[in-house]
């Protein structure tokens, strides 16, 4: 005799939990398309038309300095967030954007006043007339040149050699940072050629405008402002094109990619290369915005620093990024004067918490905190069907 059997209902016994609950209503294709030109609208009708309205000279001045290490976490997100490089050196990279715009304007300061040598070099005797490798920084198209090509050379050099030997994690990041300390270091000993501890300053023109002017100083917030923008717009294209996924399979399985017939050394050689120009071209900006580049600027604490912010915004989110760094350069500026002591510990700890705790940065948190109510849900309707 054959018997036949009906499948439980979804109300039986044997129904496994309800489905997920949707979060809110569907989003419609029409506002997924237009969702992200609307933010970056809105980030520029609040960055070019807002700020310099509402804001004083000074905090705009504070304001354009964080926006320049919001350009150097646009690069972290690059290459950490997508590509899984901890990227511990940028400073270097800053730096070598920094001083190579600085040398320029210090040349140009120079030229208006009549003289062949800088104010410091004057000042400690310089023997022998202008460095050699000073001199094609008095053409301003060179200097401009050398802001991104020279640290996106640097970037290219040390990957080559770094990735093609399949050197990743932890000593790729040991790398990195040793590479900022030495470069820290020897500028600290030309002080006759570099300024030394105390860098390169005191700049009084900027391409021919006086840097004195606030008009001209809004002027320089108004650049970084849209350099920033159209730095967060590239690279969010570049994030959903073939190489982003490339690069976030990199990331994940980096022997599967290779079987498949591509090189990973390539693929994360790139994105190394793109955010270390990102960081030379945050430096060269950073130079007329706070009027300083010095080796403390970039050493290994700075280069720690950049990456913290990344990492407390969401690294792999481009506005969690630069809203971390942005919130971490204001919070060094507030907290620093209060506690210069203890900022150092401080900065360390957001480090750990951001990695150890929360991984995907504040970005995430709504994230996390749907998953735990559909958990709690789940949970929920589960005991009410077993009762």
């Amino acid at each position: 005799m054959t018997t036949t059997s009906t499948p439980p209902t979804a109300t039986g016994p044997a129904a496994g939990p309800p489905s997920e609950p949707p979060s809110g209503p569907p989003e419609t294709p029409f506002l997924t398309r237009f969702r992200t030109p609307a933010a970056f609208l809105l980030g520029a009708v609040l960055l070019v038309g807002v700020a310099p309205l509402v804001l004083s000279d000074f905090r705009l001045g504070l304001l354009a300095k964080y926006l320049c290490y919001g350009i150097v976490a646009v690069g972290v997100s690059l290459a950490w967030g997508r590509g899984g490089l901890l990227v511990l050196g940028q400073g270097v990279f800053f730096g070598l954007g920094g001083y190579a715009m600085a040398m320029h304007l210090k040349l140009a300061d120079a030229a208006a006043t009549g003289e062949t040598l800088p104010d410091f070099m004057l000042l400690y005797g310089t023997e022998g007339g202008l460095p050699w490798w000073w001199q094609p920084f008095a053409n301003p198209a060179f200097a401009l040149a050398m802001t991104v090509v020279l640290p996106m050379a640097v970037a290219a050099l040390l990957g080559a050699l770094v990735f093609r030997r399949r050197v990743k994690g932890a000593y790729f990041a040991i790398l990195s940072q040793a590479l900022a300390a030495a470069l820290a270091i020897w500028l600290v000993g030309q002080q006759a050629t570099t300024g030394g501890t105390n860098g390169l300053t005191d700049f009084q023109g900027f391409f021919g405008y006086d840097l004195n002017d606030p008009v001209n100083q809004r002027m320089v917030y108004v650049i970084i402002a849209v350099a920033l923008l159209l730095l967060m717009a590239g690279v969010r294209q570049l994030f959903v094109s073939r190489y982003g996924e490339l690069l976030i399979a990199v990331r994940d399985s980096e022997e599967r990619v290779r079987f498949l017939g591509y090189n990973p050394a390539d693929v994360k050689l790139v994105a190394y290369v793109l955010a270390a120009g990102m960081a030379g071209l945050a430096g060269a900006l950073f130079v007329p915005a706070v009027g300083i580049i010095s080796p403390a600027l970039i050493g290994i604490v700075p280069s720690i620093g950049f990456v913290i912010g990344a990492a407390v915004g969401g690294r792999a989110s481009l506005v969690g990024a630069v809203l971390g760094a942005i919130a971490v350069a204001w919070a060094q500026s507030t907290l620093s004067d209060a506690w210069p002591a203890g900022w150092t510990y401080l900065q360390g700890l957001l480090f750990v918490v951001a990695v150890g705790f929360l991984p995907s940065g504040l970005a995430s948190l709504r994230t996390v905190l749907r998953r735990r109510r559909t958990s709690s849900d789940r949970v929920g309707a589960t005991k009410g069907v077993t009762t």
